[in-house]
């Protein structure tokens, strides 16, 4: 790996060559903005009339120093039943799938490109639904655990929170995160936006297993959901005895109907569509299920014609999600690269980026912690003088697998893939400073 410091951005250590602005000292403050102790605003001081009139004139009037009407004013209640976000913040959603008319068998993608940090909030997790979201009575819902057991066992909800929980950040992320089909995605949302993280709480699996008494010849479970599509699933058992886990609340409150409510399997570090949602059975077997969500759909199609079966785990990606598609650089100088990497295998170790298309790379900054099969974000330092440049980014994971390129991918399985498409994307800053997919 080519770890030269990157050309033209500067090492970690330089100091940002941004132009120093010099504060106001509080007399030229009081002259420019007619303000005393407490920014109350001085009535009929002449010089504040004149900067408020021109302010006003110019769109200005409620930049410094001027005082805007918020800050002379009550606020609204603080007695809202539940938080939303502020008006200004309405375009900061999940957009669904371009061109749907009846999203029943659908998904929603999350806003990347609007995010910060690694947890992604309730309402902008990404969706993916076979048959629309069902309404369930928590008192009326059931989870049935059956098949090769010694003590068969059907549980209620309050029954499952009386279990030891337990709760975990990791991410999940659908086997179609990004198609190797075109059209590609203009936003970083549009792109990989079937990607999220949280903190989930629930029950280990491996309790339940204990309760209900495995047969040791059981090497199977076959997972299925209360949804109109009845969707299954099958989970190896070494799996099972893992990590996996049954859970009932998403970062602090009870599941969103579109996450499973009331309940839902989670499967750490597999694709999405085994962690059934809805959850209604276990059904232990000695053979998976071969249901049509695991052999007409979520297969990877091979250039030999053969299929990978089961591919479950997510393989290491990154994502640069500033700067990246529709946004721009609006001065030259120092900036800074931002993104998100994950593995279903584990944790990140580092990721490299590169702004001269992979020519050169330098590691970047890992903000910690950094967790096992969670989002972990990463960033790094450069220069923009108004040259053209393409920037992108690559993830190693703990088991030493580099994240590869699309062409890397092609050679492997073809053209004919669909699913498990984790190759490195790159992002193309034009002289103006607008930025695209630099695959399109």
């Amino acid at each position: 790996m080519d770890n030269k410091p990157l050309q033209p951005a500067a090492s970690h250590e330089t100091e940002p060559a941004f132009t120093e602005k010099r504060p106001l000292n509080r007399r030229e403050f009081l002259a420019k903005g007619g303000l005393f102790a407490g920014g109350v605003a001085v009535a009929g001081v002449a010089g504040n009339a004149v900067a408020q009139s021109a302010s006003q004139a110019s769109g200005d009037a409620n930049l410094p120093p001027n005082i805007p009407p918020w800050t002379r004013s009550l606020g609204g209640p603080t007695a809202v039943p539940y938080g939303k976000p502020s008006k200004y913040e309405s375009e900061v959603i999940r957009h669904l799938y371009p061109g749907l008319k009846e999203p029943m068998s659908a998904y929603s993608t999350s806003p990347l490109q609007d995010l910060d940090g690694t947890i992604t909030p309730n309402g902008l997790f990404y969706e993916r639904h076979h048959a629309g979201v069902p309404e369930i009575d928590p008192t009326q819902h059931r989870l049935m655990l059956h098949g090769m057991v010694e003590r068969p066992l059907i549980f209620t909800m309050e029954e499952l929170r009386q279990f030891p929980a337990e709760s975990h950040i990791y991410f999940m992320e659908c086997s179609g995160n990004p198609s190797f089909l075109p059209p590609y995605g203009k936003t970083a949302g549009e792109v990989a936006g079937l990607v999220s993280c949280a903190e989930w709480t629930g029950v280990p699996l491996k309790t339940l297993l204990k309760e209900v008494g495995v047969d040791p010849k059981a090497t199977w479970v076959t997972a299925e959901g209360a949804d109109g599509a009845a969707m299954n699933r099958s989970i190896p058992m070494e799996k099972c005895m893992d990590d996996v886990m049954v859970v009932y609340s998403q970062n602090g409150e009870r599941l969103r109907p579109e996450q499973g409510y009331p309940v839902r399997l989670f499967v750490p570090g597999y694709e999405g569509n085994t962690h059934i949602k809805w959850l209604r059975r276990l059904h232990f077997t000695d053979a998976p299920v071969y249901s049509r969500e695991e052999t007409g759909k979520y297969t990877d199609l091979m250039k030999d014609g053969r299929a990978r079966k089961f591919s479950f785990v997510m393989e290491c990606k990154s994502l640069i999600t500033y700067p990246s598609g529709t946004q721009q650089l609006s001065r030259k100088g120092r900036h800074e690269i931002r993104g998100i990497a994950w593995s279903g295998h584990g944790k990140i170790t580092h990721v490299d980026v590169s702004i001269d298309g992979g020519n050169t790379w330098l590691e970047a900054a890992l903000q910690k912690p950094v967790l096992s099969k969670a989002l972990t974000a990463f960033r790094a330092p450069f220069d923009w003088n108004g040259e053209e440049m393409v920037i992108m980014s690559r993830a190693v994971d703990e088991t030493g697998y580099v994240q590869p390129t699309i062409e890397q991918l092609i050679e492997a399985r073809g053209k004919v893939s669909f699913y498990h498409n984790n190759a490195i994307q790159p992002w193309k800053i034009s002289t103006t400073g607008e930025v695209t997919n630099g695959r399109a």
